[in-house]
């Protein structure tokens, strides 16, 4: 079913349309389950410090600032739905993926549910293409994500296909349950790795 998202219709949004869209209808989503599949393995986030520091090649003050970003995650775990987020690893880790692991193991220290799924997992999915970036909300909505070609966050589709929305949701559950647990992963993949090169 994931396969099918790239097709699905969708309510197509900017990136700022996006965001807008998100943040009321994830307050609504109560005691349902959030979800997030990461696929890609390269992004841009020109609007975060530390990987700024990182693109930069100053791996020390990359991760002095992604340990500044703790009390914010820390102040949002304990409330709002249970997080559920699956990332699909390719080997060798790239830069970007080397940097954002140390952010998602500092979200799983906080509670957030992280899986790590390696890429081999998926190819009987990916025939066509990659698997896209998605995002769920309960049984409220589902989002394509989109980026643009330097893997900038361009915007989303809105995808209110409820039959969909469950299956995707379902086999999302289905890959999660194969995954393997952030931190032991962290610990044996990404913590023993020099410092990334400065991409």
């Amino acid at each position: 079913m994931l396969e099918r998202v790239r097709t699905a219709p969708g309510l197509p949004l900017d990136a700022t349309a996006y965001l807008d869209d998100f943040w009321p209808r994830f307050q609504r989503i109560g005691d349902e389950p959030f979800w997030k599949l990461e696929r890609a393995q390269h992004f841009r986030e020109p609007d975060v410090p530390s990987w700024t520091a990182m693109v930069e090649g100053d791996w020390d003050r990359s991760l002095v600032l992604v340990e500044e970003m703790r009390a914010g995650v820390a102040s949002g775990s304990g409330s709002g739905p249970e997080l559920h987020r699956l990332r699909i690893v390719e080997q060798p880790v790239t830069p970007y993926l080397q940097w954002e692991m140390q952010i998602l193991r500092i979200r799983a220290e906080e509670g957030e549910r992280i899986r790590v799924l390696p890429a081999k997992a998926v190819a009987h999915l990916e025939a066509v293409a990659e698997l896209p970036e998605v995002v769920l909300l309960g049984s409220l909505t589902m989002y394509e994500v989109l980026y643009d070609g330097t893997g900038t966050l361009s915007g989303a589709r809105r995808i209110d296909d409820p039959v969909l929305l469950s299956d995707c949701r379902a086999e999302l559950a289905q890959l999660y349950d194969q995954g393997e647990d952030l931190l032991g992963y962290f610990e044996r993949e990404i913590a023993p790795l020099s410092p990334p090169k400065s991409t």
